[in-house]
């Protein structure tokens, strides 16, 4: 019997404007103590969320405030404080250590509709100071992303730190006209009779010199810069020193504020694509604002960032990984000691879960405020397997321990802790995010943490998962790499009718080197919802399994990572209730290529398909892609920024990728691709889409301008979505 799907667009369309509504928690920070006259203590918790707004066509930003009553180890009381209050033109905010004062950047529009930039400082109910960094011209536009991106006070609370673009010097064309006293006064100045300062001088010729930037998601930012302000005066001033072949940022003072600590990535001879890269050349470094001098204070050879200092200021700890190989591996985390300059690894790269069933550390970031009150002590998230869980490391013994072993099975993210009063957000395939709340417990009694919710969410009852654990068949094993297992999420819609069989949307991830863990995302959710079982399939090579499960892939795209999907799906079809001539794949980038691959070499199995931004020829990508070490690296051949690829590596490339296979594709695909992809340009989807409407067979584009890679902005998103299960329901006849 064939499940009841939900297939008018008009309904489909409520289901997504209803679960498009769900928030999520994006930061988190907790006030100062206050005692009441009773003796009795309470903070503030601060958070900000992020909601679609369907309407307006944005991601809108809001903040809600928490009471928390407690008596510094267990919470008394807690509750909301007011209702939200949405954030406008807020790029970064940062409260002071002994949280008087608050600096934000925000951007705003001029009556020309030009993006104007200001520093702000508030104390308490009033703005003590704006400055309009725009206007001063001392630098760029300044950087808000988690890459590069800081916002921090001086301990003594009278200079901010920020990271901004470079000022560049102004151009002009060879043939400008000038008015003839515009040339006298500029002659003037040259000669050193005009007003020093009062005009920089304008370079000719230099209007349309290409500056190499960062990437995807960092498009426009090239050459970034270290500035300071003083609160006091106003002024500003970009820091000297930085060595010229180093791009700084995540930037801190140093104890004392003698200078600043930041992290340095390499961008000679060229830049590579930066995020979700881990893996790029880079280290930290200290500038001595007393002596003017730039130091190294770590290895040179490694990636190195999200450094993070103890609130004694006698300890940096950083996290560390190899350079090129997979954008994305297990991390180590070192730790660098301010006044011994000795460094030493808490926590090294994890080959294979171990008899504590740590996975190792799989991170792009720390959270911002991350030690224990008694320095001693780093808090963090990762995923572990399916899993995404919190830890916490001493970092004296390097002993690791589970956080959430007793709490609720879900997806666990460490957004802040101060005071030892720990802020996260918790939630599962079947429930929105939630706000949640706890006190570290001392050392050696991790385990007996208590967690509160600050703010619940509504679990959606009619959605079940589980997680389900394959191990290869023999004939698919890794030689190297022996004995590797993967797992799966599958969702299931709970109320289905006796005997019904659910159709199946199949869905490998991108990267490859990322991962599903058990968490609320928005598409599976409403799929689910409308009648559709739903495959989240983890192959070999995804994080939290261990470094030999990432190391496993690389050289076996197309072929190892396929045949698991395929395997993986064979077991679902065998095991549960689902409708084995009703199957569909969605996946975007790496998870494009492998559904690419999938109708491909297995063309019977698959009844329709959807493509995101999808690699579709590894050879004809190398050349266009902010990340041509990745068509290298995953191939199986090694990468070197100086070396020219020989035939052998392009025919690899062929090889391994999906256009190799489109001549047996039968199956009906849709592909969606983003105008402003740097990562996978989306030519690799125009050349798939020829070579099936080559061969006949059925195809559709979606163009989305404005969109990058991850085609995330609210009306892509949503329009891609109602495109999808449309698609499916057609191709799938349901």
């Amino acid at each position: 019997m064939h499940c009841k799907i939900l297939k008018s667009p008009e309904e489909i369309a409520a289901l997504y404007r209803e679960f498009a509504q769900f928030p999520s928690l994006s930061n988190a920070s907790v006030g100062p103590d206050v005692t009441t006259q009773y003796g009795g203590k309470y903070c503030n918790v601060y958070t900000e969320w992020s909601q679609r707004d369907l309407e307006r066509n944005e991601n809108v930003k809001f903040c809600r405030h928490y009471i928390v009553f407690h008596d510094n180890g267990s919470i008394v009381y807690s509750g909301a404080s007011g209702n939200s209050t949405e954030i406008k033109g807020e790029l970064l905010c940062r409260e002071s250590p002994s949280g008087a004062l608050k600096a934000v950047v925000r951007e705003s529009k001029n009556s020309k509709g030009e993006d104007k930039q200001f520093l702000e400082v508030w104390n308490k109910n009033r703005k003590v100071k704006s400055i309009n960094l725009t206007a001063l011209e001392k630098h760029g536009k300044v950087y808000e992303d988690d890459q590069f991106g800081c916002l921090e006070w001086s301990h003594s609370e009278t200079h901010l730190l920020y990271v901004a673009e470079k000022k560049r010097p102004k151009t002009e064309s060879f043939f400008e006209s000038k008015a003839p006293e515009l040339i006298s006064s500029i002659v003037e100045e040259e000669e050193g009779m005009g007003k020093p300062g009062k005009t920089d001088k304008t370079v000719k010729g230099n209007q349309f010199c290409l500056y190499e930037d960062w990437g995807e998601g960092l498009v426009n930012k090239s050459v970034p810069a270290l500035c300071v302000v003083d609160i006091e005066s106003g002024n500003i001033s970009v820091l000297e020193g930085v060595p010229d072949y180093i791009s700084p940022g995540q930037a801190f003072w140093s104890p004392g504020d003698t200078g600043v600590v930041f992290t340095g990535w390499w961008h000679e001879p060229y830049r590579l694509g930066l995020k979700y890269c881990t893996n790029r050349r880079s280290a930290l470094f200290y500038v001595d604002l007393i002596e003017g001098r730039c130091e190294l204070i770590s290895e040179d050879s490694k990636g190195v960032f999200s450094p993070r200092v103890s609130p004694d200021g006698c300890r940096i700890v950083y996290l560390s990984c190899e350079v090129f190989g997979p954008h994305q591996q297990c991390c180590r985390l070192i730790m660098y000691d301010w006044y011994t300059k000795v460094t030493s690894t808490v926590i090294d790269v994890v080959s294979r879960q171990n008899e504590s069933n740590f996975t190792g550390i799989y991170t792009t970031l720390l959270p911002l405020f991350c030690w224990s009150a008694d320095s001693q002590r780093i808090l963090f998230d990762s995923p572990q397997r399916s899993r995404q869980d919190l830890f916490v490391v001493d970092v004296l013994a390097g002993s690791v321990t589970l956080l959430t072993a007793d709490a609720s099975l879900g997806s666990w993210k460490l957004l802040t802790v101060n005071r030892d009063l720990m802020v996260a957000s918790f939630s599962t395939p079947s429930c929105p995010p939630c706000l949640k709340v706890g006190f570290l417990p001392s050392a050696g009694r991790e385990r007996d943490v208590t967690w509160m919710s600050l703010e619940d969410a509504t679990p959606i009852p009619d959605i079940i998962w589980e997680i389900h654990s394959l191990q290869p068949p023999p004939e698919q094993e890794n030689a190297q790499y022996p004995g590797l297992d993967f797992e799966c999420i599958l969702l299931k819609p709970k109320s289905v009718q006796e005997k019904a069989r659910l159709p199946l949307v199949v869905i490998p991830h991108g990267g490859p080197h990322s991962v599903f863990v058990v968490e609320w995302m928005l598409y599976s959710a409403v799929l689910c919802r409308m009648g559709f079982a739903v495959l989240l399939v983890n192959y070999r090579g995804s994080l939290g399994f261990g470094q030999d499960s990432i190391l496993s892939l690389p050289g076996n795209v197309g072929d190892q990572d396929v045949k698991d999907v395929q395997f993986c799906v064979k077991q679902v079809l065998e095991k549960e209730e689902l409708n084995s001539e009703q199957v569909a794949l969605v996946g975007g980038s790496h998870g494009g290529f492998l559904s690419c691959h999938l109708i491909g070499q297995y063309p019977a199995t698959y009844k329709a398909c959807v493509a995101r931004n999808p690699v579709t020829n590894l050879a004809s990508m190398n050349g266009i892609t902010d990340i041509p070490d990745w068509c290298s690296v995953e191939v199986g051949a090694p990468y070197s920024m100086d070396n020219c690829l020989d035939a052998s590596v392009w025919n690899q490339m062929l090889d391994k990728s999906p256009i190799k296979y489109v001549a047996q594709v039968k199956t009906p695909v849709l592909l969606m691709l983003g105008e402003e992809d740097i990562r996978v340009p989306n030519k690799q989807g125009v050349e798939y889409y020829r070579a099936l409407k080559a061969h006949g067979v059925p195809v559709r584009a979606l163009w989305y301008p404005g969109n990058n890679h991850s085609l995330s902005k609210v009306d892509a998103e949503a329009d891609g979505f109602m495109n999808i299960v449309l698609w499916l329901v057609k191709h799938m006849r349901l």
